[in-house]
């Protein structure tokens, strides 16, 4: 009986019905069904009434558990599935794309305060994904070294020592029911502080921010997904700190709905480009491991999108194509309706340049679709031009690159509201004198409109990877400027990649002289060449690179083509300036400065409605401005060092002392005019304007500070000359031009005496002794020799924040303190001129023989004002008792 049971059992056991049953019953199942049996004397239909099934008690799934008794929201997407369950948010994550490439963006799209958070500015990140026994690692892409593939043997231990660093981890909660994707917590990546999705700056301008989320009040709003990308919106109130020099200038609280994306990259990759360091261009920079050279190669690959005909075989026969992939800008409808218009130009006006490579529409401009449930300005897949409204007088242009190639994936151009203030200003102050139609308050719609459209296309040629190209401006005759004929086909300068801005060489007189920059210049459509011709049949980067060196090859040496750095922190070439028009700067701010004088003197008449005189202040301050760029301008001849990245074998020197008859005209030139300013001083405008000083001795006393360091930079210069203008020689000059009417019994003007103040300034700051100890301290370095001041950021728009405008007067108090140039070491400043690197400061410790010869130019001032004492009186004998005072004490112990 025993044995017929067992038998049964086993049957039983065989059949799938019981399998099942088995399967998912408690460990009590198999005795369960053994009871239930039936005995010999029961009848067969009473077997099949008495048999129990066991009561399934099916566990759920870690999966299961996830959703169960909770409120969640589930996107689903071939790509990645988003879960919101109480305000987590968890990645379904197929197995698929681990080890993917992709790029994670964050941007603020909504803030409650713009001044510290930029609407669309987005940060970028190039991740990728991987799974390491229970945990999902977020590791940042190392693309920066790179190995001969036919080397096999190096890579190995290249990947063994360029590892991708772990950013985060993520434990892995759960995997889907069917195992192909796995399930984890990304709530601190999306709703959190981390370094990943940063939303504020490190620092604007002056001021370093410190950003702490207030994170158990994040929400996260909004969940979107799709075939290769998601979007994930929080709103994340922070506390924000502005530190100054170390110190907390404030807190407040900062609001922002962050945007955070993520992009799957393409697997296809686009071949890169070898940049070239003769060609402006944006770049990500690369080492290379090869065992045909000694050593490590550097290279760079440049920033480009990628244009590839969709119909090659037409395209190699010379005719016009369309690209595979059209650069298409969408464009905000928060625009006022009328800006609309210039900005679709701006965009379009590049299709020139590409047409002239055989590539027709490449750019296409629509609006922000309104009825589109995907559309996203901040998803990555869209390349939006913004409307940013807030007080700041700006534009940008900044695109997002998959670092492996270089190719652009996404790029925005963000307009700042008052880019109007910056235009109405630049026209006036540039033009006024030639164009009656902008003698106004307001600007005639089509003078803003062709403004407005420079501007954009200014920031659209950043999105396609042009840097700016301070030299293009220095390339034409300054008379040539004042020619109809020529300005009308080439405009103010060869790239408006450059800030050239308007046409204030032009005269009063001058007849049908453009005034703007070229729709788009010689420069620029050389740049469209570089970076976007087609090359069908070439295998690889480098066969590439031998036809496009070839290419700027033909160019070198002509100044039309020529690429000048733009110049932050160290300022060398007075070629290669923001805000300069033409070849020569002394004859430029010639008739630049008759022009100003001119319109000071009708700027009453022309502009009306104005009771208060705020707009008439701000213009009258604009002139002083532009006047002592034209000043400066001139002043950086002195020292001057002409600097072109040159290819060994063409045409062109890396670097070139300006000539010294330049140096020596130039510092004449300058100080005849720091003496001749009074022009400035309208009292019968300024007594119109609030409470304060004119601009006269404000503008003299900046350049006054200028002129403390120029010796500095004839030190480097003298010593690269071949015929040298030597810091006694210009000590000498500047000994006769500063106290000339002091040799000659003249009268002084009050700018002649601010000026011969200055000179002793910088005679006893050189020798000021240290606090402690004894030893000889110069106020600043001699190295900081060509560091720009405080009133030079403000001059030439180097801080695009305009909060050292904003904060000048006090910034100039702790630049007196501290030493011309020194304040750069706390500056952050944007700009786009970043590529290659800054030009970096060279120390000129050891030939720097200054204090001697300061020494000797401070007693030689001594002598000159005590033989000059029983001559004097009045005022004049105060101002030499107090020049003597101070040299008597620090130059006499």
């Amino acid at each position: 009986m025993k044995n017929c049971m067992m038998l049964l059992v086993v049957t039983l056991m065989m059949l799938p019905g019981f399998q099942r049953l088995y399967a998912v019953g408690s460990p009590g199942a198999l005795l369960t069904v053994v009871d239930t049996l039936p005995k010999k004397s029961d009848k067969k239909k009473d077997v099949k009434k008495d048999v129990k099934k066991p009561e399934e008690k099916k566990k759920p799934s870690e999966y299961e558990k996830l959703f169960k008794d909770k409120a969640f929201e589930t996107v689903k997407s071939n790509f990645i599935t988003l879960h919101k369950i109480d305000n987590k948010l968890y990645f379904e994550f197929p197995l698929t794309y681990l080890g993917r490439e992709m790029l994670f963006s964050s941007a603020p799209s909504a803030t409650s305060n713009s001044a510290v958070a930029d609407m669309g500015h987005k940060t970028m990140e190039h991740i990728r994904f991987t799974k390491e026994d229970s945990l999902i690692c977020l590791r940042q892409v190392n693309t920066t070294t790179t190995y001969d593939r036919k080397e096999q043997n190096i890579g190995q231990a290249i990947r063994e020592n360029t590892l991708d660093p772990v950013l985060d981890v993520f434990k892995i909660v759960a995997y889907n029911p069917d195992k192909s994707a796995v399930v984890f917590d990304v709530t601190s990546l999306f709703a959190e502080d981390n370094s990943l999705s940063s939303l504020f700056r490190s620092s604007i301008s002056i001021f370093r921010l410190s950003g702490k989320v207030k994170s158990k009040m994040s929400v996260i709003t909004s969940i979107k997904t799709f075939d290769d990308n998601l979007t994930v919106r929080t709103l994340m109130p922070h506390t924000v700190s502005l530190l100054f020099m170390g110190m907390t200038y404030a807190k407040m609280d900062v609001t922002v709905t962050a945007t955070r994306s993520l992009l799957l990259l393409p697997e296809d990759k686009m071949c890169p480009r070898k940049s070239d360091s003769r060609v402006g261009i944006f770049l990500t920079n690369k080492e290379h491991y090869t065992l045909q050279n000694d050593g490590v190669e550097s290279y760079s690959v440049a920033h480009r999108w990628r244009l590839e005909p969709k119909d090659e075989k037409a395209y190699k026969q010379g005719k016009l194509v369309e690209p595979k992939k059209p650069i298409v800008w969408y464009v905000d409808n928060a625009f006022p309706e009328e800006w609309k218009e210039p900005i679709r130009k701006a965009v379009l006006r590049w299709n020139a340049s590409f047409e002239k490579i055989g590539f027709k529409n490449v750019m296409q401009v629509r609006d922000f679709p309104k009825d589109d449930p995907n559309f996203d300005p901040e998803n990555l897949k869209y390349s939006c031009i913004r409307y940013l409204p807030t007080g700041i007088a700006n534009a940008m242009g900044p695109s997002y690159v998959d670092p492996t190639t270089g190719e652009i994936m996404n790029a925005s151009v963000l307009v700042y509201s008052n880019i109007v203030g910056m235009i109405n200003n630049w026209r006036f102050i540039q033009t006024a004198q030639v164009d009656p139609s902008v003698r106004n308050k307001k600007m005639p719609k089509k003078i803003m409109d062709e403004s407005i459209e420079y501007v954009v296309a200014h920031e659209i040629g950043h999105t396609l990877g042009f840097m700016h190209n301070m030299a293009a401006s220095s390339a034409y005759p300054v008379d040539s400027l004042r020619s109809a004929s020529f300005t009308q086909k080439y405009g103010t300068t060869p790239s408006i990649m450059d800030y050239a801005r308007f046409n204030y060489v032009a005269q009063p007189g001058d007849k049908g002289v453009k005034l703007t920059p070229p729709v788009l210049g010689v420069y620029d459509d050389y740049m469209v060449k570089w970076n976007y011709q087609y090359f069908p049949g070439t295998k690889d980067m480098e066969e590439e690179a031998a036809i496009l060196e070839k290419m700027v090859d033909e160019k070198a040496g002509d100044p039309l083509y020529r690429y000048g750095r733009q110049q932050i922190f160290s300022r060398y070439d007075p070629s290669a300036l923001e805000e300069d028009l033409g070849d020569d700067p002394m004859k430029a701010g010639d008739y630049g400065i008759k022009n100003l004088q001119y319109i000071l003197k009708n700027l009453d008449n022309w502009i009306k409605d104005d009771s208060d005189g705020t707009h008439k202040y701000a213009l009258y301050q604009g002139i002083a401005n532009q006047f002592y760029r034209y000043i400066r301008n001139t002043l950086y001849n002195i020292g001057g060092i002409y600097l072109t990245e040159v290819k060994d074998g063409t045409p062109g020197d890396r670097f070139r002392a300006v000539p010294r008859a330049t140096q020596k005209a130039s510092l004449k030139w300058a100080l005849n005019h720091f003496k001749h300013s009074d022009w400035l001083n309208n009292k019968e405008l300024t007594r119109k304007f609030p409470l304060g000083v004119n601009m006269e001795p404000v503008l003299q006393m900046a350049l006054a500070n200028s002129l403390k360091p120029l010796y500095k930079g004839v030190l480097l210069s003298s010593h690269i000359s071949s015929d040298p203008y030597k810091i006694e020689e210009f000590f000498d000059d500047f000994y006769n031009l500063v106290f000339e009417n002091v040799i000659k019994d003249r009268p002084l003007t009050s700018s002649e005496k601010m000026l011969q103040s200055a000179t002793v300034d910088l005679i006893t700051e050189t020798f000021t002794e240290k606090e402690k100890g004894n030893g000889l301290l110069g106020i600043t370095s001699i190295n900081d020799a060509f560091a720009p001041s405080v009133d030079d950021i403000v001059a030439y728009g180097l801080d695009e924040t305009g909060l050292v405008a904003q904060f000048a007067d006090k910034l100039r108090e702790i630049e007196l303190e501290q030493g011309i140039g020194s304040l750069m070491k706390e500056i952050d400043l944007e700009s786009f001129g970043y590529g290659y690197g800054w030009q970096r400061a060279v120390s000129v410790t050891a030939i720097d023989n200054s204090k001697s010869n300061l020494h000797a130019f401070g007693m030689r001032i001594k002598r000159l004002l005590e033989s000059k004492l029983t001559k004097a009186s009045g005022e004049t004998l105060a101002h030499y008792e107090a020049l003597l005072f101070m040299l008597d004490r620090k130059l006499t112990k």
